[in-house]
């Protein structure tokens, strides 16, 4: 099949006037190009209907069109539309006529347009999409087409949808068995003998195998043909150095070449067990895992190649090693930059199954035995050629976890699993049994797992490996606070039957407002704060990708951090100290910049593998503080605040060995602007990142003044998305003006039109103006 972006040139209509016939009067539809959330466009307000959960949103229904035109070479074709992701309840209309409906905004769905089209002549393709009532999801959705839409066109006979499958039954030093398999369907009324050929290309582009398979496929069928290949010297995908192959197939018929597809794979082993954990290629590899969810920060749920592409850039950058999708299969964006980047992948297809969550009553559950074989195939049969992934789930915190059905939808789920792909095991994340002290009635839907899935159950892994020696567990939810992150990875180097930690949350996320949250010690506040909260506040990353102190924390955890983190907390009541909640962390600052809190005590927080820390104020020593694993690598200190230079020095074996330093700022200067690169594609799929600072005349980053900055772009490019990381903040992440929140903003820059020169400016009241260039190059 041939793939062609269909994003562009839609008509969008907010509302539910719109109609699906060729008649309906769309001149005055907003024009625009997918990925499109029109959600995150909307203000949001305390009052708005989605609430904590889905971060103050406004959602409602919305209609788009696409007309475009069908040569009569398609006559002799078939034509297919494929939407990688609608959010939600998704209706599609051809020229008037249905073609299908889709509920569920996560998976990928294909729908055939052959018999509606009209050669030769304009046709309408109409999308409803319904993101009411609300109660539908536990974080922010989005809404709309948020990934891209393909049009697919073939020959009558054709390699299948996802029907090329490739894997590496057997893989040594000098040799891999490469499996590849073709499904080809014939939608002619004759039957038709083929010939199905594969070419393997290796990373250096080289063809390194090749194969072909002879036999007959019966008119209006499909059938099966597969293929052994060798390859020699093979060069393994791991997370060290992502080695990625390529294999194309061809349908051929006498010497006419009537279709084709190709895939990229790696050559990797994995497995799981209880005396090495995860091993990769032979070898164990501890998981150094975060959770995820689908949405792009400040982009909403619009799903850019390059936002999803940046994604994994900083998690890898931040020392993970291993991601997990939470809870619904990503966008293949963001899969493929786990492949080629080196990121492990557990791939999850459900928050939930036939029983609601809390009050999401009209959350997946409505459409579960309707429709979870085709959701869940859609999931494993797009994803399987993935190298990054190397286990599936099938839900979360699913509430028949403790009762006797959970066991058999998960056997049902496990099983369908396997038949599709039966060479990566199954999980599921499971938390406690709510208001049940029973853990153990978790055990018979653990016994259809391949590897179990522990949320929040750090207490139990030494008992449950004394009940189950054979059981591989998995922490798919660890909390990230203080008091908990040592905790959890020592349990993870110390044990081998745990395969790794995935913390809540690798990335702050839109939505369950307020979950990650610092309060004042002895003070009682409910689990979820909600407003004035509008994200969710507990990643390791904030939601415009920088590194927040738990980042740094986990830097040390993980034997990565080259010098000492040094953090200062905000003065609080004399004689109080603040503590995080079971997802937050405490709320520091890399700053020494407190004007108006002269001789005020702040507490100081310094992280770093060593004997003891001894902190330096302007020269002098305030104090030494232990910083060993009985201190778990965490030194405390409580210091009167002067300007000047505050200095964490790392003590080992009596020597010290690392430093690090703040300095208080200066009055504001100027606006510095940096580009994440200087140069990116002419191409919608593409974004420029860039970092607003305020500077001082040495240019060190002022955490205070220049409450707002005013934005102008020039050239073939656009702004995408203006952001702070606040994560109180109900600015729109739309406009062209936006607040910086303790010196530090962001702006995302889109290319439009032919190549060239994008320039960013940035104005503020008081201070230098900024800019910075972009460049664009041809695709």
């Amino acid at each position: 099949m041939k793939k062609h972006l269909f994003d562009n040139d839609w008509l969008f209509d907010l509302g539910d006037a719109g109609e699906p016939g060729k008649n309906c009067n769309d001149a005055s539809w907003r024009r625009l190009d997918l990925p499109h959330d029109w959600t995150i466009e909307l203000p949001r307000g305390k009052d708005n209907p989605a609430g904590a959960a889905g971060g103050y949103v406004i959602e409602g229904v919305g209609w788009y069109r696409k007309h475009f035109h069908a040569p009569r070479a398609w006559g002799d074709q078939r034509v297919l539309v494929e939407f990688e992701g609608v959010y939600r309840d998704a209706e599609v209309w051809l020229n008037g006529r249905p073609l299908g409906v889709h509920p569920y905004g996560y998976t990928t769905f294909a729908l055939d347009l052959t018999s509606c089209l009209e050669l030769d002549a304009d046709n309408v393709l109409a999308v409803r999409v319904n993101n009411t009532p609300h109660g539908h999801t536990r974080w922010y959705s989005g809404s709309g087409i948020y990934r891209h839409v393909w049009l697919l066109t073939a020959p009558r006979v054709h390699v299948a949808h996802w029907g090329l499958a490739v894997t590496t039954p057997k893989i040594t030093d000098k040799a891999a068995v490469v499996q590849a398999r073709t499904t080809v369907e014939n939608r002619t009324d004759t039957d038709r003998a083929l010939v199905v050929r594969w070419r393997a290309v290796g990373p250096t582009g080289r063809t390194v195998a090749k194969g072909e398979s002879r036999g007959k496929v019966q008119a209006g069928a499909t059938a099966e043909f597969k293929q052994r290949l060798n390859v020699r010297a093979p060069k393994l995908w791991s997370p060290g150095r992502p080695d990625l192959y390529r294999m194309e197939t061809e349908v051929h018929e006498g010497r006419t070449r009537l279709d084709g597809d190709s895939t990229t794979f790696g050559i990797r082993t994995i497995a799981f067990n209880a005396e090495q954990g995860f091993v990769l290629n032979g070898r164990p590899l501890k998981m150094r895992g975060g959770c995820v969810h689908h949405d792009c920060g400040p982009l909403g749920a619009a799903s850019i190649d390059r936002a999803e592409e940046r994604k994994v850039e900083v998690l890898k950058a931040s020392g993970f090693n291993a991601v997990r999708c939470a809870h619904n299969p990503p966008a293949p964006a963001f899969l493929d930059a786990c492949d080629r980047l080196g990121m492990l992948v557990m791939d999850e297809a459900f928050d939930g199954w036939r029983l609601h969550k809390e009050r999401n009553f009209h959350d997946y559950h409505r459409y579960f035995d309707k429709w979870w074989r085709e959701d869940l195939d859609s999931m494993v049969l797009r994803d399987r050629n993935h190298p990054s992934i190397v286990v599936w789930s099938i839900g979360n915190e699913v509430e028949e976890r403790g009762l006797p059905e959970g066991a058999a939808i998960a056997a049902m789920l496990a099983a369908r699993v396997r038949e599709l792909d039966p060479t990566r095991p199954v999980t599921a994340g499971v938390c406690d049994i709510w208001g049940v002290s029973a853990w153990e009635r978790a055990d018979p839907l653990f016994a259809q797992l391949d590897v179990c899935g522990y949320n929040y159950r750090l207490d139990v892994y030494r008992p449950d490996h004394g009940r189950f020696p054979k059981r591989v567990i998995l922490a798919t939810e660890s909390f990230p606070s203080p008091q908990f992150a040592f905790d959890y990875w020592r349990a993870v180097e110390d044990l081998p039957w745990v395969a790794g930690d995935f913390v809540w949350t690798a990335l702050d996320y839109l939505g369950e407002a307020g979950i990650g949250h610092d309060l004042l010690e002895g003070d009682r506040l409910p689990l979820k704060i909600g407003w004035p909260y509008t994200l969710a506040n507990c990643g390791d990353l904030d939601i415009c990708g920088g590194k927040r102190p738990q980042s740094y924390y986990r830097d040390v955890l993980w034997k990565r951090a080259e010098a000492p983190y040094l953090g200062v907390r905000a003065p609080v009541p004399e004689g109080r100290r603040a503590v995080a909640s079971l997802w937050g962390w405490v709320d520091l600052q890399e700053s020494w910049s407190w004007a108006g809190c002269e001789g005020k005590t702040l507490a100081v927080e310094v992280y770093f593998d060593c004997d003891e820390i001894e902190l330096f104020l302007n020269g002098r020593s305030v104090g030494r503080a232990p910083a060993g694993l009985e201190a778990k690598h965490r030194a405390l200190f409580d210091v009167a605040f002067e300007p000047g230079e505050l200095k964490a020095v790392a003590i080992r074996a009596g020597k010290a060995v690392a430093e690090t330093a703040l300095i208080t700022a200066g009055a504001p200067r100027a606006l510095r602007l940096t580009a994440d690169r200087s140069r990116i594609r002419a191409d919608r799929n593409d974004l420029a990142y860039v970092t607003v600072e305020l500077c001082d005349r040495k240019g060190r980053p002022v955490p205070d003044g220049a409450d707002s900055v005013r934005f102008a772009v020039e050239g073939p490019g656009e702004i995408f998305a203006v952001a702070n990381a606040d994560p109180k903040t109900v600015a729109p992440y739309r406009g062209r003006e936006h607040r910086l929140w303790r010196g530090h903003g962001l702006v995302v820059l889109r290319p439009k039109g032919p190549a060239g020169n994008i320039v960013l400016h940035a104005i503020a009241d008081g201070v230098q103006p900024g800019k910075v260039a972009v460049s664009t190059t041809a695709p």
